[in-house]
C-alpha cells in the first residue's frame, strides 16, 4: 500500500468513526447515569435511519434532508423519553439484569415495528443534497458527505463537552456517574435526570442512524450490529468518557479501513485476505485493550454501586417437596414417547427444551452463584457443536467418541478464554467474552475449507438406534438430568461456596485465603464444558450446524432464558428455557411479527414477575408457608 493510498484510507476511517461515535455516546451517557445495559439502543438507531429515510423520500429536497435529520433526532429523544417513563422505570428496584431483559424484549418490538412500517426490504436514501460530488484527495476522489461526517464527530464531542462541562446538567449527569444515590439524596429529582440523559442518549443514536442514510440502507439487521459495535466503542474507550467513546471508535474505524485498504497480501508461503478480519477487527482491538486496560482506554475503575434491588438470599438445597416434584418430572418425560406416538414433533420440541436447558444451566452457573455476567456464552455451545459434528463428518468418529470429544473442545476454550475473562468484571468482562464469541465466529464463518463457511456442515446424523427419535431423546434426557445434577453438586460442595463467597466480596474471601480469581478461572471452565455437551446434542439433533449456532443471538437467547426465569435460584434456568423454548416454537408459527408478540410477553413477564418465573413460584411458596 502507497503512502497516499494509506492516508487515504485513513480518511475513510474517519467518516465512519461518526456515526460509530454519536451511537456510543449516547450509550455511555445512559449507561453512567442509570447503569442500565441498553441492548435497545442499537435499535433507537435503526429506528432514526428509516426515519430519516421517510423524511428525505416524502418531502424531498434539502428541507426533507437536512430538516429531517435534525426531526428524526427529536423524534428518536422523544421515544427514548417514553420507553424511560413508561417502561424503565417502573423497574428499576428489580435486579439489573432483569432491566436488561425488558430492553431485549424492546429490541424484538421495535424491529417487528419497522418490518410493519417500512417492510423487509433495504431502503437507501438520495444523496445529501449540496453534498452530491466527491472532491479530489491525494489522487483519489472522496465524498464530499463523507468530508461532513469527518467534521460532525469531532462538533458533536465539542457540544458534550460545553453540555457536560458547563452546564448544571452536566454537572448533574457526572456526578450521578459517580454516585447517583447521592445525587438523590441532596433533593435532585433523579426521575427527570434519568429521563433526560436517556432522551439525550436516544436522540444521539437517532442522530447517528440520520446520518448514514445517504450511506448504507436501512435494514431490519442493524439493530444488533450497530448494538455490538456501540458497546465494543463504549468498553474500548472506558465506560463513561465521552473523549474515549470518540478515540475507540477513531481507532476502531481506521483499523476496518486499513483492513480493507491492505487487501490480499502474499506472503510467499501463505496468503492473508485482510478485507475478511473486518468481520471481527473491532471485536479483536478491545479483547488486546481490555486485556492491556481493563477499564479501557481513558476509562477508571468503577466505584462499588449500592443496588437498589431487594437483597439476594442465599441458595438452598432442594426441599423434599422439590425433590419429589422433580422426581414426577423426570419420570413423566421419561413416558413422553408414548404420549407423543400421535404427534412425532412433540419429541423434537422435547429434545430442542432440554438442549436449551443444558445451555440456560451452564449459563446460570457462572452468572448467579458466580456472578460473571457472559455476553458470549455461545462460542462455547459453537465449539462443541462443530467439534462433534466435524470429528464424525471428516475423521469418522463414532457417535459416542463424539459426543464426548464436544464438552472438551469446549473446555480447552473456556479455559483459554476464561483465563482473561476472570481478570475484569461486570461490563468489562461482559464484553470481553462478547469478543472472545465473535472470534470464534469469524474463524467458524470463513474458513471455508475446514467449517464450509457459510454453508456449515451438513448430514451430521447419529447412527442407529439414535436416529430414532424417541431413543435420542430419552438419551438427551438423561444427559440433561445428569448436567443439572452435576451442576448443583458443584454448587453444594466447597468449591461452590468459595465461588459465592468471591462474588459477594473479593476482599473478604480473599483475605480468608480463597484464590478468587483460580475459583472463578475453574468455574467458567465447568460452564463451559457443560455448554460444550449442548452443543454436541444439538449437532445430531438437528444434522446439519452453520455459524449461526455461534451468533451472538444465541448468547443472547440464553441471557433470556435465565433472566426469565429467575437468576437467583437454581429452578430458574430450568423453567426459564423451557417456557422460552416453548413460547418461541408456539409464537413463531402464529404470525409474520412473531418477534413483537414474543418480545410484548416478555415485558409483561417482566413487569409481572420482576424476580423471574421461578423466583416470584418461590417468593410467594414462602409467603403462603409463613402465614400458614
Amino acid at each position: 500500500m502507497t503512502l497516499n493510498a494509506f492516508l487515504f484510507q485513513v480518511l475513510n476511517g474517519l467518516s465512519s468513526a461518526s456515526g460509530l461515535f454519536l451511537i456510543a455516546a449516547g450509550l455511555s451517557l445512559i449507561f453512567g447515569v442509570t447503569r442500565i445495559v441498553n441492548l435497545a439502543h442499537g435499535s433507537l438507531y435503526m429506528l432514526g435511519t428509516y426515519i430519516a429515510y421517510s423524511f428525505a423520500t416524502k418531502l424531498g429536497g434539502a428541507f426533507g434532508f437536512w430538516g429531517g435529520i435534525l426531526a428524526t433526532a427529536l423524534i428518536v429523544g422523544v421515544i427514548g423519553a417514553l420507553i424511560e417513563v413508561v417502561l424503565l422505570r417502573r423497574i428499576y428496584r428489580a435486579p439489573e439484569l432483569f432491566q436488561l431483559l425488558a430492553t431485549f424484549a424492546l429490541v424484538l418490538v421495535i424491529n417487528d415495528a419497522a418490518l410493519w412500517l417500512w417492510g423487509p426490504s433495504d431502503l437507501l436514501g438520495p444523496r445529501a443534497p449540496g453534498f452530491r460530488g466527491a472532491i479530489e484527495v491525494l489522487g483519489r476522489r472522496l465524498p464530499s458527505y463523507d468530508l461532513l461526517l469527518i467534521v460532525i464527530g469531532p462538533l458533536v464531542l465539542l457540544l458534550l463537552h460545553v453540555i457536560l462541562a458547563r452546564t448544571r446538567f452536566g454537572r448533574l449527569v457526572r456526578a450521578a456517574t459517580q454516585d447517583r444515590e447521592m445525587v438523590g439524596a441532596l433533593g435532585v429529582n433523579q426521575a427527570i435526570l434519568f429521563t433526560s440523559v436517556f432522551a439525550l442518549g436516544a436522540a444521539l443514536a437517532g442522530l447517528g442512524g440520520a446520518l448514514q442514510i445517504a450511506r448504507e440502507p436501512a435494514n431490519l439487521a442493524m439493530d444488533l450490529t450497530a448494538l455490538g459495535d456501540a458497546f465494543v466503542v463504549v468498553v474500548v474507550g472506558g465506560m463513561g468518557s465521552i473523549p474515549g467513546a470518540y478515540l475507540a471508535a477513531v481507532i476502531i474505524a481506521e483499523v476496518k479501513a486499513l483492513c480493507v485498504g491492505i487487501g490480499v497480501v502474499d506472503f510467499g508461503f501463505v496468503t492473508i485476505n485482510f478485507s475478511k478480519f473486518t468481520l471481527v477487527a473491532e471485536f479483536l482491538v478491545m479483547a488486546i485493550v481490555l486485556i492491556a486496560r481493563p477499564y479501557g482506554l481513558l476509562g477508571k475503575a468503577q466505584a462499588a454501586v449500592r443496588s437498589i434491588a431487594e437483597p439476594e438470599e442465599p441458595i438452598r438445597p432442594a426441599t423434599p417437596l422439590l425433590k419429589a416434584l422433580g422426581v414426577a418430572i423426570f419420570a413423566l418425560l421419561l413416558c413422553l414417547p408414548l404420549l407423543a406416538q400421535g404427534s412425532p414433533y412433540l419429541l423434537v420440541l422435547g429434545i430442542d427444551v432440554l438442549i436449551a436447558v443444558i445451555f440456560a444451566a451452564s449459563l446460570h452457573f457462572i452468572m448467579g452463584p458466580g456472578g460473571m455476567h457472559s455476553f458470549g456464552h455461545a462460542a462455547y455451545f459453537g465449539l462443541g457443536a462443530y467439534g462433534a459434528a466435524l470429528l464424525a463428518k471428516w475423521l469418522g468418529v463414532p457417535f459416542g467418541i463424539a459426543l464426548v470429544a464436544a464438552p472438551l473442545l469446549a473446555l480447552a476454550g473456556a479455559l483459554l478464554f476464561g483465563w482473561f475473562a476472570v481478570r475484569l468484571s461486570g461490563v468489562y468482562l461482559a464484553m470481553l467474552t462478547l469478543a472472545f464469541a465473535q472470534i470464534v465466529w469469524a474463524a467458524v464463518f470463513q474458513w471455508e475449507g475446514f467449517t464450509g463457511g457459510s454453508n456449515g456442515v451438513i448430514g451430521v446424523w447419529p447412527p442407529p438406534p439414535f436416529d430414532r427419535s424417541w431413543v435420542f431423546f430419552l438419551l438427551t434426557l438423561i444427559i440433561a438430568a445428569a448436567a443439572v445434577l452435576l451442576l448443583r453438586r458443584f454448587l453444594f460442595a466447597p468449591f461452590g461456596y468459595a465461588m459465592r463467597a468471591g462474588r459477594d466480596s473479593t476482599l473478604r474471601a480473599e483475605a480468608i485465603g480463597i484464590d478468587v480469581k483460580r475459583v472463578h478461572w475453574l468455574g467458567f471452565a465447568i460452564a463451559g464444558c457443560v455448554c460444550g455437551v449442548a452443543g454436541g446434542l444439538f449437532a445430531f439433533a438437528k444434522g446439519s450446524i452453520s455459524p449461526e449456532t455461534i451468533h451472538i443471538n444465541r448468547s443472547i437467547d440464553g441471557l433470556v432464558m435465565v433472566l426469565l426465569g429467575g437468576v437467583q435460584t437454581l429452578t430458574g434456568p430450568i423453567v426459564g428455557a423451557s417456557v422460552f423454548a416453548m413460547l418461541q416454537d408456539t409464537v413463531m408459527r402464529q404470525t409474520e411479527y412473531w418477534r413483537a408478540l414474543m418480545g410484548a410477553i416478555i415485558l409483561v413477564l417482566v413487569l409481572a414477575f420482576p424476580q423471574g418465573i421461578a423466583g416470584a413460584i418461590g417468593s410467594l411458596w414462602r409467603k403462603l408457608g409463613g402465614r400458614a
